[in-house]
């Protein structure tokens, strides 16, 4: 998800942590502050995170840095809905790691999924200071410029495959094996002032700054989560004696709650029983920024307990500085990854480096290379996948996420697709969400021909590409049934046996979002939504 003025909530820290699938740039720890994880925005605004009018041009040279997030909200009005969910999914299985034309793989359609959850963070936007009370409607508040501060947790879920080397600016989780970590992305702003945090501390941490952690085998998290207090070698690093490893097609049972100490992931493997958890608490390192802005040279973790900002899940329950609409929700992030194909005149991609100026994006398209061309990795460096490619965001809209590369029942060219069940929730988990909604945030990763400031007049829900035609391809979610397990939602081309809902046409119309500016309201058209009556796949119990 994006901000507003950052387009949206893990926009590029996801990045920051996982290229495709890899991690961090590994860069020196000099680069990094000495070992602490610098912001990427320091280094190039590709890692930063969308922000919107009037600072954007400012602040990030009006760059479009982020990425699509096609997702599936779930909404319900029980006492409940808004801090207890439980998902059961299957991981997707990948074709054979010898690339040929047209076969794809997850990690170039996906470099992470997730299930997300708005959260209490009294040091955020829109308003640092005010108290927000936990698992509680009361933060629905009329005047948005005086919401409590909140922050959106993503349970993310890594695929395995394409292995960046430290030279290439990352590291994997595994080339075989899939990982997890917990997510939860804060927003430095006071939006009724346009305060922002001071430039020293958003150097260090970013305005957009994320708690990350693993999810480990004991709960105990690697290093320090908070954005302040984190290391490259300790938090970012994945280490595979510590952390749940998941194999492909594996069955899991996921349980996201509230306990006194702060929300608790916990992770069961049903095909292997393996276990792992997190508790998102001071005591596990978890904390705030303080939020002081400039001149204010302060940049200081507040040790805080991470708890859910609603009780239940609605249109009304959202974060307010962020692109999207959603509390609950599932998404299966896309638009990371474009080819490279090396260079005609033999010049090879440098380490940590960029496609070649004068190389071919990929036989698809034979197009010249897009400036999102950034961040690269030769093929020869995999591990398992030898496919050169670059894992930035694919702002000319072409590469493999685009394209008919998505799950379709081709099991020898493309991967399985992820299955993940509508959540249910209560004491036991066997509560329904009533209705569910589809959405999608093209128009914030537009570009200057969408009017998504005000009257969203150009904005397509198939985003254009680099050559002015539309995407060949745009990814849309479709009901599946998984043997006994029941049904569950799929994110793909057509699906044999599935409900695609219309295809594409099933995020709706493009709509517009109250944000707080300066004291008063502004809209922005960010999204196309359609919410259904109704919930088409319930989980079975």
């Amino acid at each position: 998800m994006r901000a507003v003025r950052a387009g949206g909530i893990l926009t590029f820290l996801t990045t920051l942590m996982f290229w495709g699938m890899g991690l961090a740039p590994a860069a020196s720890t000099a680069a990094w502050g000495g070992g602490s994880t610098s912001h990427l925005c320091a280094r190039s605004n590709v890692f930063c995170a969308e922000v919107a009018s009037p600072y954007e041009k400012a602040a990030f040279g009006n760059k479009i840095v982020g990425h699509d997030e096609p997702s599936i909200l779930f909404y319900s009005d029980k006492v409940g809905s808004g801090y207890r969910q439980h998902y059961t999914l299957r991981l997707p299985k990948d074709p054979p790691p010898t690339p040929i034309t047209g076969r794809s793989y997850t990690f170039e359609l996906t470099p992470a999924f997730w299930f997300g959850l708005a959260m209490c963070a009294d040091q955020s936007a829109p308003d640092p200071g005010k108290t927000c009370k936990p698992d509680s409607d009361s933060n629905i508040v009329s005047n948005l410029n005086h919401a409590p501060g909140a922050a959106y947790m993503e349970m993310q879920f890594y695929p395995p495959g394409w292995v960046p080397f430290q030279e290439a600016g990352g590291i994997s989780c595994s080339s075989t094996q899939w990982c997890a970590a917990l997510n939860i992305d804060s927003y430095s702003e006071n939006m009724s002032t346009g305060q922002t945090l001071n430039q020293s501390c958003a150097k260090a941490v970013g305005v957009e700054n994320v708690n990350f952690a693993f999810i480990t085998k004991t709960g105990v998290p690697q290093g320090p989560p908070n954005p302040v207090q984190a290391t490259l070698a300790d938090t970012y690093t994945p280490d595979a004696t510590k952390d749940l490893m998941m194999n492909p097609n594996d069955l899991l049972s996921v349980n996201i709650f509230d306990t006194t100490n702060g929300l608790e992931i916990a992770i069961k493997d049903l095909t292997t029983h393996g276990v792992g958890k997190m508790v998102a608490s001071g005591r596990n390192g978890f904390g705030q920024v303080r939020f002081a802005p400039d001149p204010s040279t302060v940049c200081a973790n507040v040790p805080y307990n991470f708890h859910p900002m609603f009780a239940t899940s609605s249109p009304r329950t959202r974060v307010a500085w962020a692109a999207h609409s959603y509390n609950v929700a599932y998404d299966p992030e896309t638009g990371h990854f474009d080819w490279c194909q090396g260079s005609p005149s033999g010049a090879s991609i440098q380490p940590g480096g960029a496609c070649p100026s004068d190389a071919f994006e990929g036989p698809q398209t034979l197009s010249w290379s897009d400036y999102d061309d950034l961040d690269c990795a030769d093929g020869t460096w995999s591990l398992r996948v030898q496919v050169s490619g670059c894992v930035g965001a694919n702002y000319g809209f072409d590469g493999a996420a685009y394209l008919r590369d998505w799950p379709d029942g081709n099991t020898k060219l493309h991967p399985t697709p992820i299955k993940v069940s509508s959540p249910t929730f209560g004491a036991t988990f066997t509560d329904q969400y009533s209705r569910i909604g589809f959405e999608v945030d093209t128009p914030r990763v537009e570009g200057t021909y969408c009017l998504r400031q005000s009257s969203g007049r150009g904005c397509t829900l198939v985003p254009l590409t680099d050559d002015g035609t539309p995407a060949a391809f745009y990814p849309f979610f479709s009901t599946v049934k998984e043997g006994t397990a029941g049904c569950f939602w799929a994110a793909g081309n057509k699906l044999p046996g599935g409900n695609d809902f219309g295809g594409v046409k099933q995020y709706g119309k493009i709509f517009a979002l109250p944000y707080p500016l300066n004291g008063a309201i502004q809209y922005r058209y960010n999204d196309y939504r359609s919410i259904l009556s109704s919930n088409p796949c319930p989980a079975k119990l």
